[in-house]
């Protein structure tokens, strides 16, 4: 591989990344928490667009549950964002078939 096959196969990724992170932004992800009583709905590039709360979850006495559901639900659409763009750019990273190119990121267990 000479340095300008390179150099194009670059220049195609650099293109690719930019269509999939303009692809991410388009795409809209939902969580929901508490039974469906707190929903987020998110982008591919983590924008938090919406939180709606059913009016039933919603008790005087209970605002700290609340919190703890939006929270809740805010993190599980960050986190499936965040999953959906790692896939993402995986595809595009490995579908140039670059070497030394990593594929997919495999996140090291909770522990």
């Amino acid at each position: 591989m000479n340095i300008a096959q390179i150099a194009k196969m670059a220049q195609q990724m650099q293109t690719q990344m930019a269509k999939t992170q303009e692809e991410l932004r388009d795409t809209v992800l939902e969580a929901t928490a508490g039974g469906g009583a707190v929903r987020v709905v998110i982008t591919g590039a983590q924008e938090v667009r919406a939180i709606e709360i059913d009016p039933s979850a919603v008790d005087p006495d209970e605002v700290e549950m609340l919190q703890d559901l939006v929270l809740a639900a805010v993190n599980d659409a960050i986190g499936r964002a965040k999953d959906l763009e790692r896939e993402r750019m995986a595809s595009v990273a490995g579908g140039m078939g670059l070497p030394g190119m990593p594929g997919p990121m495999i996140p090291p267990p909770i522990r």
